[in-house]
């Protein structure tokens, strides 16, 4: 990757807009901001860029997203999943059709969105069940491995349970945080990134404190049904993202 003031300036937006999205929303919305990485790299090599920069970001987050805020109930079915998500997604990473995997992954999302739209958009409250946590953690493991996208499963967990602003946002950062955490090794392993992508690092991880606090500033001032239906609109945007990562490489 050749390291220009193009490249510079628009990964930078790229992580300053990620970061964004993690004071706001305590994280799983990543990948809106990976298209604007993806003009100036290839998405491996973006890959490698966030693996670090991520857990950067949810470390200076946790500074907002207390433990006062998180669902430990929810925590504890969700993060076992997550790990063997993780690992899976680790012996799986060159043998899975990433493309089809996003696929299904932006089916499922729109359709899970429709139906609350067809529901008329409101905000219910639904039991908490330990099968569908597993599972929520389990997918979002193996996809936040395998594309940075483990959002769509965490949300469509956490939404229906009708938990606070705050304790949802708090949720989602520590999730991410411990999945973060366990797979930037991983990442770096698989990608091994060169001398001008550790400089580009270095350089977009000054966007990660004014990012965060900018989007926990923007949280403060959303109430609970701003936020929610914030959610399911990211949801759109991510599930079209996923969509047309996977049928565009399917193209070429």
């Amino acid at each position: 990757m050749e390291l220009t003031a193009a490249t510079i300036v628009v990964a930078f937006a790229g992580v300053f807009l990620i970061c964004f999205m993690k004071g706001a929303f305590g994280g799983g919305f990543a990948i809106v901001g990976i298209p604007l990485l993806s003009i100036v790299m290839e998405p491996v090599t973006a890959g490698g860029l966030l693996a670090p920069l991520f857990v950067a970001m949810d470390l200076f987050a946790l500074r907002y997203w207390r433990p006062s805020t998180w669902s430990k109930p929810d925590l504890v079915l969700l993060l076992p999943g997550l790990v063997i998500g993780i690992g899976l997604g680790y012996l799986l990473f060159r043998a899975l059709d990433h493309r089809a995997i996003a696929i299904v992954m932006a089916v499922i999302t729109l359709i899970f969105v429709g139906l609350w739209f067809v529901g008329g958009a409101r905000m219910t409250v639904r039991p908490r069940s330990a099968r569908k946590a597993v599972t929520a953690g389990l997918t979002s493991g193996i996809t936040t491995m395998v594309a940075h996208s483990g959002g769509p499963p965490l949300a469509m967990y956490l939404l229906p349970l009708g938990l606070s602003k705050e304790v949802y946002a708090g949720t989602t950062s520590l999730f991410f945080t411990v999945g973060n955490l366990l797979k930037a090794a991983p990442w770096l392993l698989l990608v091994k990134p060169s001398g001008n992508v550790w400089i580009l690092m270095v350089i977009c991880a000054l966007a990660i404190p004014i990012g965060v606090w900018l989007g926990w500033r923007l949280h403060g001032r959303l109430d609970q049904r701003q936020l929610y239906r914030a959610c399911y609109g990211l949801l759109i945007v991510t599930a079209l993202k996923l969509l047309w990562d996977g049928i565009s490489g399917y193209i070429a």
